[in-house]
């Protein structure tokens, strides 16, 4: 093989010695594999920004196998829980854009921790290739309360001033706190961890509402949803109304697959096209439509942009109405 590069430079005569050189290399074995090399050449990761055991990571873990199939490599879901999401997203800002390292979490985690909070990234720090499903949040409580509607909520609250919810986190806070603002009612917080012991509580009566992300869909008619913080209404409730409809802002909704802002064209294209085949996988769609009872809906990057768009805005006019 050297006897022919240094024959192919000879040959080369008066060119240049670039030309020579390439003409040579193009001998090296390789060389045309590594010209020619498509996306991906090795494994993927999939950063999920919760603890393990969460409606996100048993997603992720269903859906990496069936989007392994796709992409020909495998796919490691790597979980970096904290700051609400912001540490995963963090980690996955900061990462090489090259399409191995992607990001699986709720859009609000994109956000919300940007507007509150002291972080390294903000939307624009990443390409949204896709949505896969929809969180159903809901505003919730038990049917035995005397209000069985959103209107019959307020014209009770307003009777009866301090009412009660399940405060498990500042965004959710912020948008009831936002509905008290509206309405002229107000709330009296009851710290909670998570969903975990939101469930306990309103069951239990120690709370009268509460914010839930698609918990209460495995209750059935324990749980009576009053409103949909999603921008539609929900297809377990259709006759709760959305806070859209309602104060034309919403909650985001959407889980996401997104990777650091400036990936290429070609490697986003081949991943939003594999994302989408893995969502007609029959392991994740039991997953997602049987299990979780959310529904198995995948919105491309295009379509996306103006979602996340209506997000920044629905979050900044929360944010100046409960500011204080």
């Amino acid at each position: 093989m050297l006897d022919r590069i240094r024959a192919s430079v000879r040959r080369a005569g008066g060119r240049s010695a670039a030309a020579a050189t390439l003409l040579a290399a193009a001998l090296l074995p390789g060389f045309q594999g590594a010209a020619v090399a498509a996306y991906p050449e090795k494994p993927v990761t999939l950063v999920v920004p919760y603890k393990a055991g969460g409606s996100t990571e048993t997603m992720a873990r269903v859906y990496a196998k069936a989007l392994q199939e796709q992409l020909g490599q495998p796919v490691i879901v790597s979980t970096r829980p904290g700051g609400g999401g912001a540490v995963g997203a963090t980690v996955v800002a900061k990462a090489a854009p090259d399409g191995y390292t992607m990001l699986f979490a709720a859009a609000s985690a994109l956000v919300w921790p940007p507007m509150t909070q002291k972080v390294e990234y903000g939307p624009d720090s990443f390409r949204w290739v896709a949505s896969i499903t929809e969180y159903q949040q809901a505003l919730i409580t038990t049917p035995d309360k005397p209000y069985k509607t959103y209107p019959e909520l307020i014209a009770y609250a307003k009777a009866h001033p301090g009412m009660n919810f399940a405060d498990q986190n500042a965004l959710s806070r912020s948008f009831i706190k936002y509905i008290g603002k509206k309405e002229g009612v107000t709330w009296t917080a009851i710290p909670t961890k998570g969903g975990g012991e939101m469930v306990p509580f309103l069951l239990g009566g120690k709370v009268d509402i509460a914010w839930s992300g698609g918990v209460h869909q495995k209750f059935g008619d324990k749980m009576h949803v009053l409103a949909s913080f999603n921008p539609k209404r929900l297809g377990q409730s259709p006759d709760a109304p959305s806070l859209k409809e309602i104060y034309g802002i919403a909650m985001p909704s959407y889980a996401v697959i997104v990777v650091p802002k400036d990936t290429p064209d070609d490697v986003v294209a081949t991943l939003e096209k594999a994302l989408k085949e893995a969502s007609k996988d029959k392991a994740f769609d039991d997953m997602v439509t049987n299990k979780l009872k959310f529904p198995n809906q995948f919105i491309g990057s295009e379509e996306l942009k103006p979602l996340v768009a209506d997000m920044v805005t629905g979050l900044k006019t929360v944010l100046e109405e409960t500011r204080n």
